[in-house]
């Protein structure tokens, strides 16, 4: 739920919170609560919100509005916003429960034709599908409609070597993309993770890194503490002096914001263009599965809620997965 909070207004209670506007901003809002009861107040404030930031009509556009509103500080929200640019001018205007399913297929087929992935689009109506659904448990539409959606792809199975990754590092021609490669790889961070990482975050003393950021409220996806290797442990040591900013990765006294291009033109080199800041990531994991690490520990150290996924993924590369199994059909 959106963090609303009770303050004073002319001598009593208001309830008082930010209302995150289309363009990705907020704006601050009070209601006053008509009481100078503290007590009183914090019973009124949870029937008032609702009541006031309930939508006000059940076209798909008012209903991502109140979504997102109900939503506020969750991760996702970040890209909800480049989802519902894809979907305005097809969905904006129509009523929740009449979307179709010919509405669905007409904006496969528009998003293809722009050159949109079956990824991307699975993902912008699975949005819709999940405002939608939120509709409903909360009673503004009668009933969710069916979205159709293209079939989910199959996780890229691509990964690096350990020589490859060692090829990769060298042939970096900036220093803060060598340190983001050894810190994506040394603790299987997602790339915004990394990006975001500080050094008060760096326990040298402990030789943990912690990627989750304490004072981010945000519900981001599981982002965790995970010890530091040798190697991983002298970059950070050679990086840490020369540091002008609070983040780790940083270029010319500033924090950097995307690794692409420094990325692709790393992989180039080597000869794997394919490569991307999530491939790096995948790698690791791999390379836990292959020396034989459990699926619970690789699911602890990547920081994924539900163990099951991590085995989903990785358990085929494990030399001992179905090992008993097979051995069963000797004869």
């Amino acid at each position: 739920m959106p963090e609303w909070r009770i303050t004073r207004f002319r001598g009593k209670f208001a309830l008082t919170f930010d209302e995150p506007q289309p363009d990705g901003t907020s704006k601050r809002r009070r209601f006053n609560l008509e009481t100078d009861d503290r007590a009183e107040a914090e019973r009124r404030a949870p029937s008032a919100y609702a009541a006031i930031t309930r939508p006000g009509g059940t076209t798909v556009a008012e209903l991502w509005q109140g979504y997102t509103r109900d939503r506020e500080g969750r991760a996702v929200l970040e890209t909800m916003q480049h989802t519902w640019k894809a979907l305005e001018a097809r969905f904006g205007r129509t009523e929740g429960e009449l979307v179709s399913i010919a509405d669905c297929r007409a904006h496969i087929a528009a998003r293809r034709k722009a050159g949109r992935s079956d990824g991307t689009i699975h993902t912008e109506l699975g949005h819709l599908r999940m405002v939608l659904k939120w509709a409903e448990a909360h009673k503004l539409i009668g009933r969710a409609p069916t979205i159709e959606r293209p079939p989910k792809p199959e996780p890229k199975s691509a990964y690096l070597t350990r020589a490859e990754v060692e090829a990769m590092s060298a042939a970096a021609n900036t220093p803060h993309i060598e340190l983001a490669i050894r810190l994506l790889i040394g603790t299987g961070a997602r790339v915004t993770a990394a990006l975001e990482l500080t050094w008060d975050r760096i326990d040298f003393d402990r030789g943990m890194v912690h990627l989750r950021n304490p004072f981010d409220k945000t519900r981001r996806k599981g982002r965790s503490s995970v010890p530091m290797n040798g190697k991983l442990r002298a970059a950070l040591s050679a990086a840490k002096p020369g540091a002008q900013t609070p983040f780790v990765v940083e270029w010319s006294g500033r924090p950097v914001k995307s690794i692409k291009r420094g990325l692709r033109a790393a992989a180039t080199a080597i000869g794997r263009p394919d490569v991307s800041a999530h491939m790096l990531r995948h790698s690791s994991a791999v390379w836990l599965a292959e020396d034989g690490h459990s699926m619970d520990e690789i699911a602890q150290f990547l920081g994924h809620g539900d163990g099951r996924m991590t085995a989903k993924v990785y358990a085929r590369y494990s030399p001992d997965h179905l090992r008993s199994l097979a051995s069963s059909l000797e004869f």
